[in-house]
């Protein structure tokens, strides 16, 4: 098993993450993510294409360490216009779908005012763990 999801009994099923999961393993962290590519540079404003593209960045990173996306243990997202978010929920899911899998790590979403790249509408830290 990759980690254990902690899910408590009677609690509501959770759409897309996991309320909490216990790994054990070396563990893989990334800075925050954006939506741009190799050259630093933005393609695109559409935010499920920036969530993809930060995702598939993720996923990049992830493999220097010889980790995959079901070792993702916890996802933290920052987005600038949350009914933006809310709005491309759908495209957000099929590009978490096609870039991560059916893994749902925990998460957290957080709408700040502001990230340091003025194009990005999204940025994202990730957590991984590779099994001993």
């Amino acid at each position: 098993m990759q980690h254990e999801v902690l899910h408590p009994k009677g609690w509501k099923a959770t759409p897309g993450y996991s309320n909490g999961i216990a790994a054990r393993g070396r563990m893989v962290f990334t800075g925050g993510v954006v939506g741009w590519n190799a050259d630093q540079e933005f393609e695109t404003d559409d935010f499920a294409a920036q969530v993809e593209t930060a995702l598939r960045s993720i996923v990049a990173i992830l493999a220097e360490a010889g980790a995959k996306p079901e070792h993702l243990v916890r996802l933290t997202w920052y987005v600038t216009d949350k009914a933006e978010y809310l709005a491309a929920l759908k495209e957000t899911g099929r590009a978490y779908r096609e870039v991560i899998g059916k893994s749902y790590p925990a998460m957290a979403l957080v709408q700040v005012v502001a990230l340091v790249e003025d194009r990005a509408k999204v940025e994202i830290e990730a957590t991984a763990v590779i099994p001993d």
